[in-house]
C-alpha cells in the first residue's frame, strides 16, 4: 500500500503529523478567504443521507482533538522470539515449529502410502530441505521448475539439494491435514486441507514480533489456479487468479502481524456487519487497545469502523469511498478549484476533502477524540 501511514504526505506537499492535522495552516485555495485561518469552525452544517450530522471547519483552525495516548515503541520481536533465536534456521523454526513439520510430514506419508501402495518414506530433513527449494526458487526467481536443475539457469544449491525428480515426488504428494476425515471438517471449515497448519503459522507470526504505532491493512492475490470454491477472479491484476488474502502489516518492518484468507461469505460473521469492517476489526484484534494507528484504503475505511476503532483506543487513516451514505453530498461536487480543502468533523472523526486538480477529489477520514 503507498498511502503515507505516519506522516502523511498529500495536501501540503510535505510531511504532516498526524497528531498535529488540527494544528496544520492550509494556504492553497483560501486566498479569497484572507480570514479563514484565524476564525473557529464555522456555522455550517450538513446532514449526510444515514443522519450524521457534519460541521465544517474553517481550513487550518480544525476542531480541537484529543488524541489516544500513542503506542511509541518501534516495532520489535518479541521476548520469546529473541530467547529462542540464536540462527537463521531457529529463525525459520520461530513460524515453522517441528511439530508442525512433524504434522506435514505424517500427512504428506500418510497420502503417498494411500495412493501409490508402496512404503513411501521422507524424513523431517528431506522436508525442511524440500522447503529450502522453494524457498530459493522465490529468490533467484527461476522462470520454471525445470530451469531450477538447469546448468545454465539453475543454482548449483538447488541442484546439490535434491534431484527435481524427488522434488516433484515430493510436492506431488505434499499435504497438510488428515485426508480420511478432510470430507468432515470441509462442512464447516473451506480451508479443511490446510487450516490446521496455517492457524498455528498465524499464531506464531502474531506471537513473534511486537509491530509499531502504525499498522496498514490491505488485500493481496496470492497466483493460484487450484480448483476450490473461493479461487478469485481480478482481471487488473497481472497474476489474474489467485485467492484472495487480507493483511495487515507493520509500517516500517513490512512485516506480516496478522492475515485471513478470503473464503467467500462467512456465516459466522455478525449479521448486517459489512465485510470491510469485520475484516478490519479481526486483523488489529491482538493489537488494539494500546494506541496504535491502522491505515486503510477506501474499501474499508467507514465511520462506523473508525468509532469502533476509537473505542478500542486505535485510530484511523484512510481514503473514503464518496458513495457512502454517512458521507456530505457536497464533498461529491468535482467542480473545484485546484488544490483546495475542504474540511468536516463529527463526533470521534474529520473528513478532509482534497481537490488534487480540477474535476478530481480525494476524501480521506481520521479519527480521534473531539473536546470541542
Amino acid at each position: 500500500m503507498q498511502l503515507a501511514m505516519g506522516d502523511f504526505r498529500g495536501i501540503l506537499g510535505r510531511q504532516v503529523s498526524l497528531w498535529d492535522l488540527d494544528k496544520v495552516e492550509v494556504t492553497a485555495g483560501i486566498k479569497d478567504r484572507p480570514n479563514a485561518a484565524r476564525f473557529g469552525p464555522c456555522d455550517v452544517t450538513e446532514t449526510a443521507k444515514d443522519g450524521t450530522v457534519w460541521h465544517e471547519e474553517q481550513v487550518g483552525t480544525g476542531p480541537h482533538f484529543t488524541p489516544p495516548s500513542p503506542y511509541n515503541a518501534d516495532g520489535e520481536p518479541t521476548a520469546k522470539a529473541r530467547r529462542s533465536i540464536t540462527s537463521r534456521l531457529q529463525s525459520f523454526l520461530c513460524f515453522i515449529t517441528l511439530d508442525m513439520l512433524g504434522i506435514i510430514q505424517d500427512c504428506t506419508v500418510q497420502h503417498a502410502k494411500q495412493t501409490e501402495h508402496v512404503d513411501w518414506f521422507m524424513g523431517l530433513p528431506e522436508l525442511m530441505a524440500f522447503i529450502s527449494i522453494t524457498i530459493m526458487r522465490a529468490i533467484f526467481r527461476v522462470p520454471s521448475l525445470r530451469d531450477c536443475w538447469s546448468k545454465n539457469l539453475g543454482s548449483p544449491h538447488i541442484i546439490e539439494t535434491m534431484s527435481r525428480g524427488r522434488f516433484q515426488n515430493i510436492m506431488h504428494h505434499l499435504r497438510f491435514d488428515d485426508r480420511d476425515t478432510r470430507s468432515e471438517r470441509a462442512q464447516t471449515d473451506k480451508f479443511a486441507a490446510i487450516s490446521n497448519i496455517w492457524g498455528l503459522f498465524v499464531t506464531n507470526c502474531i506471537t513473534s514480533y511486537i509491530p509499531g504505532r502504525h499498522i496498514t491493512i490491505d488485500k493481496q492475490l496470492f497466483p493460484s489456479k487450484t480448483r476450490c470454491c473461493f479461487l478469485q477472479y481480478i482481471a487488473s491484476k497481472p497474476d489474474k487468479f489467485g485467492i484472495k488474502f487480507w493483511v495487515a502489516c507493520d509500517l516500517k518492518t513490512k512485516y506480516v502481524c496478522n492475515i485471513l484468507p478470503y473464503l467467500g461469505k462467512d456465516p459466522t460473521w455478525p449479521r448486517g456487519e459489512r465485510v470491510s469492517e469485520s475484516v478490519v476489526m479481526r486483523l488489529m484484534e491482538p493489537f488494539l487497545d494500546e494506541g496504535r494507528n491502522v491505515t486503510t484504503d477506501n474499501f474499508f475505511t467507514s465511520l462506523s469502523l473508525a468509532k469502533r476503532l476509537l473505542s478500542r483506543n486505535t485510530t484511523i487513516l484512510g481514503t473514503v469511498n464518496k458513495i457512502r451514505q454517512e458521507i456530505p453530498l457536497s464533498t461529491r461536487h468535482m467542480h473545484r478549484n485546484e488544490f483546495t480543502t475542504q474540511v468536516f468533523s463529527t463526533t470521534g472523526a474529520t473528513l478532509t476533502v482534497y481537490a488534487p486538480k480540477r474535476k478530481k477529489t480525494v476524501q480521506y477520514m481520521f479519527s480521534a477524540a473531539c473536546t470541542a
